[in-house]
């Protein structure tokens, strides 16, 4: 017990025996290339958010460590994100000038808030609302992001001039428009990193193919002659740590930003996740998601005292991450490590780095988060699936990221519902072809007879507010046979009964008893019958009228049955009949 609560307090020492010295090698090297990729990021998330550059950096430093720490996934790795740093600028850019002191100021305060909140969802085991993202919408939006970051990165590819901020459907057109102004040094250098990329993979699959293929990168780009012939660098960065700030924590700049801080919260919560669940997929990983809430809660808390903007997790450098073959967290310990010591002491050498080389990377990152396998079966499976695959997808191409999340969830929850809300009913009745005299659906044997006094049928689904209409609309159907006064429910497929169903089936007892005949149920489970016994109704519908199996209830309600109607009657389907 007191071992439980350790690893609950302290969760890395889950993961923590997993490290070894193979696993700390491939874990380095996957920090390398994390710490290599973040770093021109940063600085583009930062300014996207309104912050000075260097706090892209710092988002980068502190909150990774904290979630590895203290989260779930193996590979995710948090930090700024283009979805949150819009977020960030909007939300505060309407109290206080971008970039300046008070503006950066209100942004700690907002990511403090925003941590608080992800921190209490997570101990409050709020989890579980993210059970309501299908796997459909998580592979949607992942590919949808997949595309979004590789067609982001084809104006490096290409040395193409864009203006940022571009959406999909314009930087498409960009890129046909000046398709044509194409320098053939940038997408040299691009290709040779994709291509050489792919070919240590296939060929020296332990070695570290995304880090190679960017040093290859860089020195063709030195060797074509760099910015002389138009490609770009990283540039040098400012040699920094974070320095320890604390957030405004006023009543009236925390009532300022509540609103926006929540929307914060739980964007970044849904983006964590999904990518989390997304990697656990190829890992088949067992993920803990109250404990991915706490953890990326303390990591934008802990990483407003050290001067980090709201951070969650990253599509792009946890593919990175995974695709460089990370084994644990470690991987992003080691990346935040590295780029403290890259921005110490190596800031110099970042200006030789070329963009063109990253952006032949990020297509490569892109390609492989992509599960073609897993989208054709979600695609095979059933229409509704598939609509809310390409809703998603289209919505992740053409809206913001966080409403794209919000617009597949919504669908997604319109087709469940849809779906259960019509429970299937199936009119029931023995075949005397199978040794038990199976029960068996009149729509698979409809040469089968009919008790003419009883109606039998199965509810495959829950009687709750939702469906009630359907059911409801059924019992009406069977009032066209009004001979059969006796109706008998297989209610093995019911898991739940909620107030307005237990008000429908106290209806139609009544009916039935009006008409001289009764309500019985056969199997129906403990937990389905709470409800009606918290109500009274089972008391009143009676104790007899529930059974364990089905051939207690014909026994039963044999009994009940008009034995004159019986005698005449040529079914004969039940075997009490050969007594008369």
């Amino acid at each position: 017990m007191k071992a439980k609560l350790t690893h609950k307090l302290f969760p890395f020492l889950s993961w923590l025996p997993m490290v070894n010295r193979e696993t700390l090698r491939a874990d380095f090297i996957a920090g390398i290339t994390g710490a290599i990729i973040v770093i021109p990021q940063g600085v583009a998330f930062a300014m996207i958010a309104g912050m000075p550059p260097i706090y892209g950096l710092y988002t980068a430093m502190i909150p990774p460590i904290v979630a590895a720490l203290f989260g779930s996934s193996w590979h995710q790795i948090a930090g700024p994100t283009t979805a949150l740093s819009i977020v960030v600028f909007s939300s505060i850019s309407q109290y206080a000038v971008p970039e300046s002191a008070e503006f950066v100021h209100l942004a700690l305060s907002l990511t403090f808030l925003a941590g608080l909140i992800q921190l209490s969802l997570g101990l409050a085991r709020m989890g579980t609302l993210v059970n309501f993202v299908s796997q459909s919408v998580i592979m949607a939006f992942t590919a949808g992001a997949a595309v979004l970051i590789a067609t982001k990165q084809l104006k490096h590819v290409f040395g193409i001039t864009l203006p940022g901020g571009l959406s999909f459907w314009k930087i498409l057109e960009g890129i046909g428009v000046h398709i044509r102004e194409t320098n053939l040094y940038v997408f040299s250098v691009a290709m040779i990193t994709l291509f050489s990329a792919l070919l240590i993979r296939r060929f020296l699959p332990r070695w570290p193919n995304m880090l190679l293929a960017m040093i290859l990168g860089s020195a063709v780009a030195y060797w074509m002659g760099g910015e002389a012939v138009g490609i770009k660098t990283v540039g040098e960065m400012p040699a920094s740590l974070p320095p320890f700030e604390i957030p405004d924590m006023s009543w009236g700049v925390m009532s300022k930003l509540a609103s926006n801080a929540f929307a914060i919260a739980l964007l970044g919560l849904i983006a964590d996740v999904a990518i989390a669940r997304s990697i656990a997929m190829q890992t088949r990983q067992q993920l803990d998601i109250n404990q991915e809430f706490i953890g990326q809660g303390l990591a934008n808390t802990v990483g407003s005292f050290f001067s980090c903007y709201p951070a969650t997790g990253s599509f792009t450098r946890s593919g990175v991450n995974f695709q460089a073959g990370a084994r644990t967290p470690m991987s992003a310990i080691f990346a935040a490590l590295l780029l403290m010591l890259a921005v110490l002491f190596i800031a110099p050498w970042t200006a030789y780095l070329p963009i063109p080389a990253m952006g032949g990377i990020l297509l490569l990152v892109a390609y492989n988060l992509i599960d073609i396998p897993s989208l054709k079966m979600a695609i095979r499976s059933s229409k509704s699936e598939l609509a809310v695959l390409v809703i998603t997808f289209i919505s992740t191409l053409t809206l913001d990221l966080e409403f794209a999340i919000y617009v597949g969830i919504f669908f997604s929850l319109i087709f469940y519902l849809q779906r259960t809300s019509r429970p299937n009913i199936a009119i029931m009745a023995p075949d005397p072809d199978t040794p038990a005299h199976s029960f068996v659906n009149l729509i698979r044997k409809p040469e089968l007879r009919e008790c003419p006094q009883l109606k039998i049928i199965r509810i495959d689904g829950s009687l709750f507010f939702g469906a009630v209409s359907h059911v409801q609309s059924f019992f009406n159907m069977l009032d066209m046979e009004p001979e059969k006064k006796y109706l008998l429910i297989l209610a093995d497929g019911i898991n739940f009964i909620d107030l307005a169903g237990v008000e429908l089936l106290w209806q139609e007892t009544e009916k039935r008893r009006e008409r001289g005949g009764d309500l019985y149920f056969a199997g129906l489970k403990n937990v389905a019958q709470k409800v009606l016994i918290n109500t009274g109704i089972k008391e009143k519908i009676g104790e007899d009228h529930f059974f364990h199996s089905k051939r207690e209830a014909i026994h039963t309600i044999f009994q009940q049955l008009d034995k004159n109607i019986c005698k005449s009657c040529d079914a004969r389907i039940f075997e009490e009949c050969s007594s008369l």
